[in-house]
């Protein structure tokens, strides 16, 4: 096992008033919110005067901290032998092209049999540690039922490199997708924050700006199908369920998100017939600057055979 690793950093006079855990997550886009609370819970956070253990603390900014990041241990016993598509790799990154139906880390109900359990397999223990036990090497995730392409990282500087792309929005993200209608204008921006929705915890919901996080999309039409159309989607943020309520909020959910939209009954009947039980969701481009050679890296995957025969499918008369 490798040693422990130290953080040191000065809060910004911009972060006066914030928590704690809210002022680390702004300096340190790598961690997520979660991570860093629960770093700080641990004691792993010092300040001049010792270890500042309550998440909540209001900060005065100016602020000289060391956050201490544990070494991950990951049990032998969930390296997996599950199959990847992998599209890149080289010793700092790899790029997976995922499957609908794998979720990406173990969590409440998926204790393995995840593309983590199978990425600890396939790079023998080889994944950054700054996502922690149940996350190694994972910069971002899509849903379960989402399909496409995923960046993660074999070192931390890889993982740190990586996710202040993903911060500054500079990750070139562009999803297929097949929604119920015709969008009207069939181009456009939606720009709405979300947060968890506060009727149910497992959703998202746009709240008023500055209620939650500022969330982004640039949508066109790809194609008109019968009762629906073929959309591109480009992220210029990248939050939680972003695409799937952006859609969902102007009349245009995509097929088959029981989440956010009711899918009528003639595109169901489609839907019913093909087999297809997930949202018509694929994370078609992934795009960023290599941590290591600076250079531009562009990633495409195709359609998987689902969405392409749902499409076929609705193909042909618009209704």
């Amino acid at each position: 096992m490798g040693a422990e690793k130290s953080i040191d950093l000065v809060l910004p006079a911009s972060a006066a008033g914030l928590r704690l855990d809210r002022a680390l997550a702004i300096e340190l886009p790598q961690h997520s919110r979660e991570r860093l609370k629960a770093l700080v819970g641990g004691g792993r956070v010092t300040g001049p005067a010792g270890v500042l253990w309550d998440p909540a603390l209001k900060v005065k900014g100016g602020e000289a901290l060391t956050l201490v990041i544990p070494e991950p241990r990951a049990s032998e016993t969930l390296a997996q032998d599950i199959p990847l598509t992998i599209v890149y790799e080289d010793e700092s990154l790899l790029v997976v092209d995922k499957p609908a139906g794998l979720v990406v880390h173990p969590a409440a109900g998926n204790y393995d049999g995840t593309m983590v359990n199978a990425l600890l397999h396939h790079c023998a223990g080889r994944l950054s540690g700054i996502g922690g036990v149940a996350r190694p090497g994972i910069v971002h995730r899509i849903d379960k039922d989402t399909s496409g392409l995923l960046v993660v990282a074999k070192t931390d500087p890889a993982h740190e490199f990586l996710s202040r792309q993903f911060a500054a929005h500079t990750v070139e993200r562009r999803y297929t997708a097949v929604v119920m209608g015709h969008p009207v204008p069939p181009a456009g921006r939606i720009e709405a924050s979300l947060a968890r929705s506060s009727a149910n915890r497992q959703k998202m919901a746009i709240v008023p700006e500055g209620k939650g996080k500022r969330a982004v999309t640039h949508y066109r039409t790809i194609a008109p199908l019968r009762a629906s159309a073929q959309v591109e989607c480009r992220l210029e943020t990248g939050r939680t369920h972003q695409i799937r309520v952006h859609m969902a909020s102007f009349g245009h959910a995509l097929l088959g998100d029981a989440a956010y939209g009711r899918t009528p009954g003639s595109l169901s009947a489609v839907m019913t017939e093909l087999g297809f039980a997930r949202q018509a969701l694929h994370a078609a481009t992934l795009g960023f600057v290599h941590p290591v050679t600076q250079e531009k890296l562009s990633f495409e995957s195709a359609l998987p055979a689902d969405i392409m025969e749902l499409i076929g499918r609705l193909s042909g008369a618009e209704g």
